[in-house]
């Protein structure tokens, strides 16, 4: 017997704002037909003025313990992705857990960047793994407009707001690639490209927040090789085959990309997830956002088999093979 850590629950938040293409065209040298094509996105959600990524991890959080009809007082950690925390300190995770009326167990904060969610994943499947907690609460949360230049229109037109969250629960396995649950994850990192994909501020740096800096062509190159490899290596590992897989729910940074890498494994268009249309790139939340669109609406199915990959800042990439 293994243990495994199975989703029993997931939800998400968007802020009501949605903003357009066109609506960005009229502040900044773009158009809807430049952005679209490029990247697939057509509208973003922006948070309201005071709306912080909390907030929108509250709700992500609240939704999917309903989802799962798991009890606050069941959870023993949660482990939240951002890379905009309301505060340099305490951890967002703490003020969720604060506003959930959890006063046991644990909070923090990963920061990952794009692929935040899948570290999260990670760690909190290691801790169920260590028989250190049982019901774990991963939440992606990010609030990217507040980082955004927006006269640049090579960053501004990318990004978005909102919220994803799963529940994870500690339940045996035998051992194989049908039991449900998380089968394995894959995180890697090469701080060598810090240059292609930062924040120009910081704490220790500028005492600033800062804005997102991007080299985008380099960004896409060693975004398809990373994630082909990284794809490659979780299914490698679970001794299975790209015709196994069920859905791909890959991180929603660019169409491109999105349908390169489901080219290489030789997936259906139907069978890959895509919400970057609608929800543009809203970083650690956005592998929470499109698995949950996915469930909620009947696409993904218990007993199914998703693969969930993102690359970020950093460079940080990685992989998550789940049974749903």
């Amino acid at each position: 017997m293994v243990m495994r850590s199975v989703i029993v629950g997931c939800g998400s938040y968007l802020p009501a704002r949605i903003v357009t293409n066109d609506e960005l065209a009229r502040t900044v040298d773009t158009s809807d037909e430049w952005i679209t094509q490029r990247t697939g996105i057509r509208s973003r959600h922006i948070a309201a003025e005071g709306e912080k990524t909390s907030d929108l991890a509250l709700k992500a959080a609240q939704a999917a313990l309903a989802h799962g009809g798991v009890a606050v007082d069941e959870v023993d950690l949660i482990v939240l992705a951002t890379a905009t925390p309301d505060q340099t300190f305490p951890a967002t995770a703490a003020k969720v857990q604060a506003a959930l009326g959890m006063t046991r167990g644990a909070a923090f904060d990963v920061q990952a960047v794009c692929s935040g969610f899948i570290y999260a994943l990670s760690v909190a499947d290691n801790f169920i793994k260590a028989g250190q907690a049982r019901t774990v609460l991963v939440i992606g949360a990010e609030t990217f407009s507040r980082i955004l230049d927006w006269t640049d229109r090579t960053t501004c037109v990318l990004f978005g707001d909102g919220a994803g969250a799963v529940v994870l629960r500690a339940e045996e396995g035998q051992g194989t690639s049908e039991d449900r649950g998380i089968l394995s994850t894959h995180l890697h990192s090469d701080g060598r490209h810090h240059d292609l994909l930062y924040v120009d501020g910081g704490p220790s740096s500028t005492q600033t927040v800062g804005h997102v800096r991007m080299a985008g062509q380099e960004v896409f190159k060693h975004a398809v090789v990373n994630l082909a490899e990284v794809v490659g290596e979780a299914l490698a590992a679970n001794g299975l085959t790209p015709g196994d897989l069920d859905w791909l729910v890959p991180h929603q940074a660019n169409r491109r990309i999105i349908e390169s890498t489901g080219r290489k494994l030789k997936l259906d268009p139907s069978r890959v997830v895509m919400t970057v249309d609608h929800h543009g790139n809203t970083s650690a939340a956005s592998i929470p956002l499109a698995l949950c669109e996915a469930v909620t609406d009947g696409r993904i199915q218990r007993g199914e088999l998703v693969l969930l990959e993102a690359m970020g800042g950093g460079f940080t990439w990685g992989a998550a093979l789940v049974r749903f």
